[in-house]
């Protein structure tokens, strides 16, 4: 199998390290809008560089990975699909609905795959959670409580084009929200803080932001995220039920002080950031992504699960901005048809 590879910043390397020593990956094409990092990784690996993404469709591949800027995904995903080809995309499809909607409709028209890359499934402790709710040994869920920590603010740059807190974090916690329960978000309320340093203002975003999502049964879920966790990179979620309670996240390198006196001492080496946290889970969804391409297991993760974490962000966008609960039938789910 022949992987083409757009993209080879962080998670770029990541998932090309990981395609390159896959036992049924025999080489990978890499390309990058700066083609000096592509030729570069291209060598560490020993696989090809390209020097620009047509050559991906004319030298010829069996699938493609993208993991650009997310401005240029939905392009790139139409782009595959009408070459009939598979696709593994990082999250989100687009930073707006319709861009989205127009790539899933491109996926659909060629009847193409599209695996979208929500890490968390894959990761042990999300896994165990979902099997802890479907077997029902927590009992009847009554509150959810998620969070997604960032040690650090991101580039001021990158900032201005990620969509924001909600879209570009809080989507995960979204996702891996509705994965875990099996449920879906009724409506939202959203609040968001730009207090700190002044490029969450300058960018239009928030530094913190947080949101109480009511599911289709009654479960309670807090959602919270910020970019100014100085005690180092901290994703968890609880799941209290009328049996027994749950949590995600929670080990020996989890960045958290007691003050209680007999309380756990802070962890020695804290999470430091996505990549170390989620290392085996990413390496499983591009594992899982070669056997979907081979035929052997069902599409774990396809674009209209993105397409609903994205709905539920955006919700939580539109709440934040406009003050105001938003319920999820207030976000379109498909192309909404024109008149005149």
């Amino acid at each position: 199998m022949r992987i083409g590879v757009i993209g080879t910043g962080r998670i770029g390397t990541l998932h090309a390290r990981t395609l390159s020593r896959h036992r049924e990956v025999g080489s990978l094409i890499l390309t990058d809008a700066d083609p000096a990092r592509a030729r570069q990784l291209a060598h560490r690996l020993g696989e090809t560089a390209a020097p620009g993404t047509d050559e991906i469709y004319t030298w010829g591949v069996d699938a493609v990975v993208i993991t650009t800027a997310t401005a240029a995904h939905a392009e790139l995903i139409g782009r595959a699909a009408r070459s009939g080809l598979p696709v593994f995309c990082e999250k989100p499809i687009a930073l707006d609905l319709p861009g989205t909607l127009h790539a899933l409709t491109e996926v659909e028209r060629a009847g193409t795959i599209l695996q979208m890359g929500f890490q968390r499934r894959f990761d042990a402790g999300y896994a165990g959670a979902r099997e802890a709710v479907r077997s029902g040994r927590l009992g009847r869920l009554h509150t959810v409580r998620a969070l997604t920590c960032d040690p650090a603010p991101p580039p001021a740059d990158w900032l201005r084009l990620s969509g924001g807190l909600f879209r570009d974090t809080l989507i995960h916690d979204a996702d891996v929200l509705r994965w875990v329960t099996g449920r879906e978000v009724v409506d939202v309320y959203a609040a968001g803080s730009d207090a700190g340093p002044a490029l969450f203002r300058e960018a239009g975003d928030v530094a913190t932001g947080a949101a109480l999502l009511t599911l289709d049964d009654g479960t309670l879920a807090t959602v919270s995220a910020t970019r100014l966790n100085g005690a180092g990179y901290d994703v968890r979620m609880e799941l209290a039920g009328e049996r027994d309670t749950a949590v995600v996240g929670l080990d020996d390198r989890t960045p958290l002080a007691s003050t209680e006196p007999t309380g756990p001492p802070p962890a020695d080496k804290p999470w430091t950031g996505f990549l170390e946290r989620f290392g085996p889970a990413y390496e499983a969804e591009l594992n899982a992504f070669v056997e979907v391409v081979r035929g052997e297991r069902p599409n774990p993760c396809d674009g209209h699960e993105a397409l609903q974490a994205l709905r539920i962000a955006e919700a939580c966008e539109i709440s934040r901005r406009e003050h105001r609960p938003v319920a999820l039938t207030e976000v379109p789910d498909r192309v909404q048809p024109s008149y005149g």
